[in-house]
């Protein structure tokens, strides 16, 4: 059975801007067994008095590790597959083949990433590694909710490597 130091998943949000978001994605972290990495600069407080005024009380349990700068988490977390979550990406999450330790990079809830991190998945993995969750071709479908993305990305990759060793 792998070890609390040994995460599911990484689940990367590049500077959220919306706490409660990032509140979810952290409950989903905690729930799963995966980390959370947050790269800075965010748009919100998350010292303890403003955890405690957004009610969460789980917080202590979340693995979270909060970076300066995508530089920092690059040498910090030291990611061997990720994965990029998009609009602009034509692979469906569910075509990648999830492996334990994956990253899984989420955007700004207001804007994604910018094209350079586009670019650097592009040049360090493959555009095969940009995913996308298909909508339907209407423009009020733009996007999902960056929880709600964040926690679909978790439960497939779940079912995938489920299938073949032990989750917990």
């Amino acid at each position: 059975m792998p070890s609390l130091q040994d995460p599911l998943f990484h689940i990367v949000l590049f500077q959220p801007q919306i706490p409660t978001n990032t509140g979810n994605i952290g409950r989903t972290a905690m729930a799963t067994g995966c980390r959370l990495h947050v790269i800075h600069p965010i748009g919100f407080q998350m010292d303890e008095k403003a955890r405690r005024r957004a009610g969460l009380d789980y917080w202590e349990l979340v693995d979270c590790v909060e970076h300066e700068t995508w530089d920092a988490y690059l040498r910090d977390a030291m990611p061997k597959r990720v994965w990029l979550y998009t609009t602009t990406a034509t692979r469906a999450h569910w075509d990648a083949p999830f492996k334990r330790g994956d990253h899984m990079i989420f955007g700004q809830e207001n804007g994604g990433v910018p094209k350079w991190l586009h670019d650097w998945v592009d040049s360090t993995h493959g555009a095969d590694h940009r995913l996308t969750f298909p909508m339907r071709p209407i423009p009020q479908a733009r996007s999902l909710n960056l929880a709600t993305a964040a926690a679909c990305a978790v439960y497939e990759g779940m079912r995938q490597v489920s299938d073949s060793a032990p989750l917990w």
